[in-house]
């Protein structure tokens, strides 16, 4: 049995449904909201390139190094972006939190920290890992605040990283969570959300 099966994790606004094609209409529509394809230091699909994303996503989760969630918003029932186990080591008991995208009309609400507790739970909870990384490009500055935000330490910068799709190179700033800071944060994250808006 693979360390990494699926599941569906549920929250009082969010749920994560196991990734499926019968999301791509949402996902779709999620997309073309902020157009968040065009965004340089991200790699978001183009709508017409959802259901192959679906697919090699999919094809991850086959290989057993990936698993792939809908975001789905409780209020409307509807997908509203994508996230993922993924880089999994069993061996290790590492895997890193990524491949993540919300629709504009989501972003800076709480949909973002209560994903993130439910994928925590699940990852130190139930499949006992060690530690959970995040990576993100180093001028993706949004990224980079929701991720400190959650209370993941940087562990370094990846300098010249990786090739871009518009062929500049990418730094990348690596984070993480160990097992050991689990407990505050998740004492932090049920704080951020349980504490009054105005």
């Amino acid at each position: 049995m693979t360390w990494l099966q699926p599941a569906s994790l549920r929250g009082p606004g969010v749920d994560l449904e196991p990734l499926d094609h019968r999301h791509c209409d949402d996902l779709v529509e999620a997309v073309n909201d902020g157009a968040l394809w065009t965004l340089w230091y991200t790699s978001i699909p183009q709508p017409d390139a959802m259901r192959a994303e679906i697919d090699r996503r999919l094809g991850l989760q086959a290989a057993g190094s990936m698993l792939p969630f809908a975001v789905i918003d409780n209020a409307t029932r509807r997908a509203v972006g994508m996230t993922t186990y993924m880089n999994a080591d069993p061996a290790n008991r590492h895997l890193e939190i990524g491949a993540t995208w919300y629709r504009k009309s989501v972003q800076r609400t709480t949909l973002n920290t209560q994903c993130k507790l439910l994928l925590l739970t699940h990852a130190f909870e139930a499949l006992s890992c060690i530690d959970v990384e995040f990576r993100t490009h180093i001028f993706n500055h949004q990224s980079r605040r929701a991720i400190e935000r959650l209370g993941a330490k940087l562990d370094g910068i990846l300098r010249s990283h990786q090739i871009a799709s518009n062929g500049s190179l990418r730094d990348t700033c690596v984070y993480s969570i160990v097992a050991s800071e689990w407990p505050t944060v998740r004492a932090h994250l049920s704080w951020q959300l349980s504490k009054p808006r105005g």
